[in-house]
């Protein structure tokens, strides 16, 4: 059965998942009104449907605890277990993106030249929002060629925030 917990950030509510003492998901809600309504069911069951269950696991408090600290500045790497679990071609893009080093950004493009697809620009965008495990995996630190910051399943503004946070220097960042 798969565990999972939210939390308010300062990006908004989290969803973290974990799975077979895997991390295999973190998420970001918009507080739609999909997300009151599972809220409301949370409360009222302790038990989102027959597959997940709301539950506080140690994985779950420690993954938590070290998105704090990225959020503080004060931890620039995860080192908690993930699984991702995609196609063969997400699960490349998004171990590529895992290589990207805190504070440095890189484009689609490059991304796409990395993996072995270099017109494939699009396709990573597209692996990008099926990213299941948002900040661990550092979708943020993609942007277009031209240094726009585009796509981001958070919205454009945390991704700026969290670039921001990793004191990025770019004039599509700074105000």
């Amino acid at each position: 059965m798969k565990n999972v917990f939210y939390y308010n950030t300062m990006i908004g509510k989290l969803r973290i998942e974990e799975e077979d003492n895997f991390i295999i998901g973190v998420s970001s809600s918009d507080g739609d009104k999909t997300d009151q309504i599972k809220e409301k069911q949370i409360r009222e069951t302790e038990q989102i449907n027959e597959a997940e269950q709301v539950k506080e696991s140690d994985l779950i408090k420690r993954t938590y605890l070290q998105l704090m600290e990225y959020f503080e500045g004060k931890r620039t790497t995860f080192d908690v277990p993930i699984r991702l679990d995609g196609t063969s071609f997400q699960t490349k893009v998004w171990e590529e993106l895992r290589k990207i080093p805190y504070g440095e950004t890189r484009s689609y493009g490059e991304i796409a030249k990395q993996v072995g697809v270099p017109k494939g620009a699009r396709a990573v965008g597209g692996a990008n929002h099926n990213n299941p495990v948002l900040i661990i995996v550092p979708c943020h630190r993609v942007i277009g060629s031209s240094g726009a910051l585009v796509g981001f399943g958070a919205g454009i503004p945390v991704k700026e925030l969290l670039l921001k946070l990793e004191n990025q220097e770019s004039e599509n960042i700074l105000s």
